[in-house]
């Protein structure tokens, strides 16, 4: 089984959480599904320095990384992923979609009505206990 390490952002400005969309994929279990912008860590790279690498490729944003909130460790059908999800701040809403079809700034209260990626739901569940 093939595994593989990434990192998420859970981008805030004013109280509002980043969520994104994925394109159409031939992986029908996340195929357009919601989750927190990221990637995969590199060699040699740290998780902040892969989070700020992917944030700059995928959004055109640099926010501040201020704390690891939750790591998530879930088995899809053909790959496990170990994800590490940092708390970020932006000081802005502006960001460039390269990679995503579509993005939504939620309250937490407001993130279950979107559909997520497997593994994205335990952040979305401790986002919404923490307020």
């Amino acid at each position: 089984m093939k595994k593989i390490e990434v990192v998420a952002g859970i981008v805030i400005n004013n109280g509002e959480i980043l969520c994104v969309q994925r394109g159409e994929n031939k992986r029908s279990y996340i195929s357009k599904k919601f989750e927190f912008p990221g990637g995969k860590v590199e060699d040699g790279e740290t998780q902040e320095a892969a989070l700020q690498r992917e944030l700059q490729e995928e959004l055109s944003i640099s926010p501040v990384i201020k704390e690891l909130f939750l790591t998530v460790i879930h088995q899809y059908p053909d790959f496990e992923i170990t994800m590490h999800s940092f708390l970020c701040e932006s000081g802005s809403k502006q960001i460039n979609l390269t990679e995503h079809i579509k993005s939504e700034w939620l309250t937490p209260d407001k993130l279950e009505m979107l559909d997520w990626a497997a593994a994205d739901i335990p952040i979305v569940k401790k986002l919404i206990e923490n307020g």
